[in-house]
């Protein structure tokens, strides 16, 4: 009895999870019918309606207060229906994520999305060596691959699955197609981005996401744990790194900038310092959110108080 009731639940919960995935992949069929303007107009417009009425939108504001103590209520409470907008906008630009990149060198008048550091782009193209790209959970961070790949410069990427297996499927194969190698984060991606770089070739990750087991670190001035992988990289292969962020501008623009090589902090032996390497990572992460609160997914767990805020 106890197995068949075991095996009931979980039928039900695949179905869930499928009912799920065939909501979103309607939504975003949905926006295929409108320009793509309109679409990313329409679901900034409509997540800012529905997100403040979830159980996140409690732990974003309880992270925004943590995070901008001198900023008042008003404030805080634009900046996370902004951040709600940036999610819907991300959903939307998902669906067009081919005919945004529009940047063209040879253009003379302003396209769709602008490239800074473009020098630094065709020196890791046309000297190879390992390297390792980093950014954040901002703007539309989709975009930089898909700009790396566009320069020639293919970056094996490591990417979190989403938890919903048919949706992570959905999102693997549109990734695939048009941002080169992926490395799904589990046991073995350190391996996988490891042999990348040994081969001398450069590896992208994401750095502001929780981490149970990481490095003792503060993010806006509380403590948090950081994923040592690119501390512990950087240690064994000794190559550069190089932040990397995309930047919503008006008028449905973007901006993608990759900035020049961060020095690493070493120890008085001369060793790579990982405890500094990743607090480095943090505060530069910080500094682009400062910059540009509303275009941060607030709604992460990135102080692992989420139990407490939404019991």
């Amino acid at each position: 009895m106890k197995l068949f009731l075991t095996r009931i639940v979980l039928k039900l919960e695949h179905f869930r999870q499928w009912l799920i995935a065939q909501l979103a992949f309607g939504f975003m069929n949905f926006l295929k019918l409108f320009p793509a303007d309109s679409a990313i107009r329409f679901a900034d417009w409509l997540t800012r309606k529905i997100g403040p009425h979830t159980s996140r939108h409690k732990l974003m504001l309880f992270n925004l207060r943590n995070a901008f103590p001198e900023k008042g209520e008003a404030e805080l409470k634009e900046i996370a229906l902004a951040s709600w907008g940036n999610m819907g906008r991300l959903a939307a630009e998902y669906v067009f994520l081919d005919r945004l990149f529009d940047f063209d060198p040879e253009r003379t008048g302003p396209g769709r999305v602008e490239v800074s550091g473009i020098p630094i782009f065709l020196d890791l193209r046309d000297n190879p060596r390992p390297f390792i790209v980093f950014t954040a959970h901002t703007g539309n961070f989709e975009l930089l691959p898909v700009s790396s790949a566009a320069f020639g410069l293919h970056v094996t990427v490591l990417f979190r699955p989403p938890n919903n297996p048919y949706v992570a499927q959905k999102v693997f194969d549109f990734r695939s197609a048009r941002m080169g190698k992926l490395v799904p984060s589990h046991a073995g991606s350190a391996f996988a981005l490891a042999r990348q770089l040994e081969a001398g070739q450069g590896v992208g990750v994401l750095v502001d996401q929780k981490f149970r087991k990481g490095l003792k670190t503060t993010f806006f001035g509380l403590d948090t744990k950081t994923n040592p992988l690119l501390p512990k990289l950087v240690r064994q292969f000794n190559c550069e790194v190089y932040p990397a962020r995309c930047i919503r501008l008006a008028g449905n623009r973007y901006r993608l900038e990759i900035e020049p090589k961060l020095d690493m902090p070493r120890d008085e032996k001369g060793n790579l310092d990982l405890t500094a390497t990743a607090q480095m990572l943090n505060d530069k992460v910080e500094s682009w959110v400062r910059e540009y609160p509303a275009q941060w997914l607030w709604y992460h767990d990135r102080w692992k108080v989420k139990h407490e805020v939404l019991k």
